[in-house]
């Protein structure tokens, strides 16, 4: 299911331009327009859900995908050595701007600041 709405939906189906740095029939990975760090790669599922909230039992393994798609990326991109983050915002008090699951790959320098 996708939403002709959605920007992450509209990347994922190539409708709009996107720096991608990996795809398969799940995931889409591409380059964030407004980087944070020297690697900042956003990891969306082709299917939409709203966010984290919208995952349930069936479709729970997803986050495996991404996750194992951020693994490879992060190795690619030569930041697995050094370390990176993998952050999904949830809901507008969390930063979630864009409401279709995604997470955010962060590397490439020390990250200041606690994250919890």
């Amino acid at each position: 299911m996708t939403d002709a709405n959605c920007l992450f939906c509209r990347i994922a189906a190539g409708e709009i331009p996107a720096t991608v740095v990996y795809q398969d029939d799940e995931v889409v990975a591409f380059r964030d327009i407004a980087p944070q760090m020297p690697v900042h790669i956003v990891l969306v599922p082709r299917t939409h859900f709203s966010g984290l909230d919208g995952l349930t039992a069936q479709t729970a393994p997803l986050i495996g995908k991404l996750a194992l798609a951020a693994q490879r990326i992060a190795g690619e991109l030569g930041v697995a050595e050094s370390g990176y983050r993998f952050i999904s915002n949830c809901g507008p008090d969390a930063g979630q701007t864009v409401h279709h699951l995604h997470f955010h790959l962060l590397g490439g320098g020390p990250m200041g600041g606690r994250m919890a």
